[in-house]
């Protein structure tokens, strides 16, 4: 009989390392699935390959426990009974960041290499939307194919498949396609990753089985090939499937079924599919679905989380790589690829999508916590022994020369990682004096001698010996201690001050030295100490020997910007070169969630509880000639929690589009504080908020009406800026439409535009009301972790004291032509990058050294070019990784400050490819474009 079909069995398990048990019990777990695992594939030559869920993790946790099983390991992984790779661990991609997603990739290949072969399957099984440039990340990678479990067509209550959305492919197969154009082979598990799992082997219950799971399946199928899942989360081994594959053979004989794995399936599809496959492209959201299984709202849950995690990315790519190459080049320093390797891992083993997403048990988060720990531990000791490498080889000699008489110079260098130009206020601490335990003097003498020294007066001057305004603030007496290489440690007394001050023009990738100058003479820097805000009215005008910012009551600007702050704490903003007028920035509204980690639900007739018509308290908080600020403090009155229905629908497993809790009658005050800061020579203007919340079930934001009418936005994404429609599909039922964002969300009309950036805010959603409204989510509390039980989880009310961190950032459409004076869309994406990246500042000493008072490592042009990353690789080169933002091509030239043996392009693995003319790199169209810059032996 002739065999229609061929049904490849794919064994697997699909392996959250945490999730609704903490790590440990989970930890047990896969100890045993291994354990059982080896064994079978030790007796029973007939099953012949198991899939380890795209992730190299699971082995570590595995040998950590039985290290005497690794030979055994890498044995069955040579022969392609155990595959292994190409992840590290299974990510959420939009959470995290575009070079986090590269090195997930990356050292997941090694890892799997090391344990004998990678898997070059593109594994996304439950990422919660997928991300546009991931056929381009993974043909980089040398993966044609990806296979995924959400974003095209929904799924329900305990993954069950919706049968009523429109799709955008009629099979299960399609050609998914990156904003560049790369291309890969999409598999959807369209009956999930699960519908070949716990295979009957008894003839009866076998015949049952696969009448139903070959039906389903070959409806989605648009080859004779029919791919099965014979696992599920956590789902032990099925030690009989060769025995049940055989019991299939014998009932369906005119099927081929076969234990396969993905690799070997992939590429028999790839053989026989349609001509015409569907082409879906960029981004894979769901959004052609009713909305409700987008799990786009674990985006919100525990916020916290996503800020440790937006600052420990940073660290690493912004902060400790770049300065590692620096200190490198130097030649006084290696470069530490062991302790990044450690640092990374450590980081991304909170990127699980059911980690870095909120949507676990309280115990998971408890942990994750530490671990953002230990990686920010790490990163920062990278980061200082770099910063004493730098700052010990900077020649500050020139400071000598602007000394007066009994004066003493103090250098201090500001180190700007960005890839452009940078200028904003940095904050340094100085020692002015350190006594040293070692020296014999007693610590009451030490005290006197330090807590009498004569603080002032004080000078700050830049490289060319301008003088610069500053603030400064005595912080006595502070001990410390120095960890020497080769000697115990050595601990002292020592006087600092702290200064802060606009440092201007700092170079891409590079660094400026300053001086703060004590002694005698009279001092110009801080004589704004004396002054103070004239009148209780605020109503005097700029004081031309201060230069305040401040113009009026409530009231700050500058050249670029005038801020005005209304009787409800609300901002109205005047961007000077454009004349236009961006009213109802920043107000808070709350509403009621009674929806759980995954999902926001509002109430059925819940009102949204506002700032608009509330009366905010204003105070000025700050004054300097570099910088201004003002307090608003408001007071809402919101519900304490839901009713008591809610408790109830959880406990009984009521779905939450169908609860119908309310919020409670009982209220309590919910005081939100907010400083608004502008400095000197910014373009934007910060806005920090500040909450101590004991309330549960509700969700705030912060929401940002400028009177712009679009159709469409743009949110910064992985490797690119996504272009996303404000109204959703027509498929859409959802009554909330919120969006992934990394570092901003944008609107703009023909002749204003407006960014909005944020630090670790990756929700927000844009609103219809007259015009657009950006709404960015600073905190959702809820009270269960949802899913398919009932888990509670008080840790996820986040309860207690919260921070949040954005800036409004006006700027010029393309349409409205840019002038000089204006910001164009371009430069308000690079001020959102750079918003993300902390100013780093260490004092040094006076002497001489290889590397000037003003110094770039890499400079670099490139319209449209975003700088995603400068480390090294282990070959031995410089890596620098740019993206194209723009939808056109575009060219990169790089002038490196060090010397290059030759210039290669590179793929994202960082492997070298043909030579790189550095004046003239084409970048395509939203091209990931990698240089190595191999030194000289």
């Amino acid at each position: 009989m002739a065999q229609s079909k061929t049904v490849h069995i794919v064994s697997h398990t699909h392996w959250d390392r945490e999730w609704y048990l903490p790590y440990e019990k989970h930890h047990v777990r896969l100890i045993k699935l291994m354990d059982e695992l080896l064994a079978i594939l030790e007796k029973d030559p007939d099953f012949k390959s198991f899939h380890l869920d795209g992730q190299t993790i699971m082995l570590d946790d595995y040998l950590q426990i039985r290290p005497e099983k690794r030979e055994q390991v890498e044995k069955y992984v040579r022969e392609g009974r155990i595959h292994v790779g190409p992840w590290y661990i299974l990510q959420d991609e939009f959470l995290t960041s575009s070079e986090a997603n590269v090195r997930n990739l990356l050292y997941g290949h090694r890892d799997a290499a090391r344990y004998g072969a990678v898997s070059k399957i593109g594994y996304f099984p439950d990422s919660f939307g997928n991300m546009g440039q991931a056929p381009q990340l993974l043909r980089q990678a040398g993966i044609g194919n990806a296979f995924f479990g959400r974003g095209v067509k929904p799924t329900g209550f305990n993954n069950e498949v919706s049968e009523t959305a429109a799709y955008e492919s009629p099979y299960s197969e399609m050609i998914w396609e990156a904003p560049d154009g790369s291309r890969v082979l999409g598999i959807l598990f369209a009956n999930w990753y699960s519908n070949g799992n716990e295979m009957p082997t008894e003839p009866g219950e076998a015949r049952a089985y696969w009448e139903q799971k070959l039906k389903d399946a070959e409806r989605y199928a648009s080859t004779p090939h029919v791919l099965m899942m014979n696992g599920c989360d956590h789902q032990p081994v099925q030690s009989d499937a060769a025995e049940a594959i055989r019991t299939a053979q014998r009932l369906f004989p005119a099927h081929r079924f076969v234990h396969s794995n993905l690799a070997d399936y992939a590429l028999a599809v790839s053989g026989t599919v349609p001509e015409h496959l569907s082409v879906v492209r960029g981004e894979l959201r769901s959004q052609h679905t009713d909305g409700w299984s987008t799990l786009v709202n674990t985006a919100s849950s525990r916020i916290y989380l996503k800020q440790m995690n937006n600052r420990g990315q940073a660290l690493l790519e912004k902060a400790a790589e770049p300065l590692a190459v620096f200190a490198h080049l130097t030649g006084k320093a290696p470069y530490p690829h062991h302790l990044l390797e450690y640092a990374w891992k450590t980081l991304m083993q909170n990127h699980p999508h059911d980690s870095i997403c909120g949507c676990s048990v309280d115990e998971v988060h408890d942990e994750m916590v530490a671990r953002f720990a230990k990686s920010r531990h790490v990163g920062e000791a990278i980061v200082s022994d770099s910063l004493d490498v730098l700052a010990g080889d900077i020649d500050t000699s020139p400071f000598r020369n602007v000394l007066r008489e009994g004066e003493t110079a103090y250098p201090l260098a500001v180190w700007n990682t960005t890839g452009w130009e940078r200028s904003g206020v940095a904050t340094a601490e100085l020692a002015l004096e350190r006594i040293y335990f070692r020296s014999g003097i007693g610590f009451a003498e030490m005290k006197k001698t330090l807590r009498t020294l004569p603080i002032g007066p004080l000078r700050l001057v830049d490289p060319d010996g301008n003088e610069i305004p500053f603030d400064d603030e005595d912080l006595g007496i502070a001990f410390g201690y120095d960890l020497p290489e080769d000697r115990f440690r050595q601990p002292y007394f020592e006087r600092k001050i702290r200064v802060r001050f606009e440092a201007g023009r700092v170079p891409a990738l590079g660094h400026k030295a300053f001086a703060v100058i004590h002694g005698n003479q009279a001092a110009t820097g801080s004589a704004h100490h004396a002054d103070s805000f004239e009148s209780a009215n605020g109503l005097a005008p700029i004081a031309s020997e201060r230069r305040s910012l401040v113009t009026g009551r409530n009231r700050m600007e500058n050249g670029h910007l005038a801020v005005t702050i209304e009787k409800n704490g609300s901002l109205t903003v005047l961007d000077k070169a454009s004349g236009r007028i961006l009213r109802d920035l920043c107000i808070y509204e709350d509403t009621g969630d009674i929806g759980n980690e995954y999902m926001y639900k509002q109430p059925d007739g819940d009102l949204p509880i506002t700032t608009r018509d509330l009366a905010a308290s204003v105070t000025l908080a700050e004054d300097e000639p570099f910088r201004a600020s003002f307090d608003i403090a408001h007071t809402l009155r919101i519900p304490v929690s839901a009713d008591e229905t809610l408790r109830k629908e959880q406990r009984e497993l009521v779905w939450f589009t169908g609860r119908s809790a309310g919020r409670s009658s009982v209220m309590t005050e919910f005081r939100i504080h907010t400083r608004v800061t502008l400095e000197r020579e910014g373009k934007g203007i910060l806005v920090e908020s500040a909450f101590d919340n004991q309330a549960e079930d509700h969700r705030l934001r912060m929401l940002f009406k400028p009177g712009i009418a679009a159709e469409t936005h743009q949110a910064d994404s992985i490797f690119e800026v996504a272009e996303r429609n404000n109204v959703p599909a027509a498929e859409w039922r959802n009554p909330s439409n919120c969006h992934h964002q990394q570092a901003f969300v944008s609107l703009h009309d023909e002749t204003q535009g407006l960014l909005i950036a944020n630090q670790g805010l990756p929700e927000y959603e844009i609103m219809q009301e007259d015009s657009a409204v950006i709404a960015v989510t600073l905190l959702r509390a809820v009270g269960e972790m949802g899913d398919w039980g009932h888990f509670p989880t008080p840790g996820a009310q986040c309860k207690g004291k919260h921070a949040a961190r954005l800036m409004i950032i006006p700027f010029a459409p393309a349409e409205s032509g840019r002038t000089e004076a204006r910001l164009d869309e371009e430069g308000a994406m690079i001020l959102a990058h750079q918003f993300q990246v902390p100013w780093l500042t260490l004092q040094t000493g006076v002497h001489e050294g290889s590397l000037p008072v003003v110094h770039s490592y890499l400079s670099w042009e490139g319209k449209g070019l975003m700088l995603s990353a400068l480390k090294m690789s282990t070959g031995g080169a410089v890596v620098a990784r740019w993206f194209n933002a723009a939808k056109e091509e575009r060219l990169l030239t790089a002038k490196p400050a060090f010397p290059v043996e030759e210039a290669r392009h590179s793929n994202i693995m960082e492997e070298p490819l043909d030579q790189a003319d550095l004046g003239a790199i084409a970048a395509g169209p939203a091209e990931i474009k990698t240089v190595l810059f191999q030194l000289p032996s």
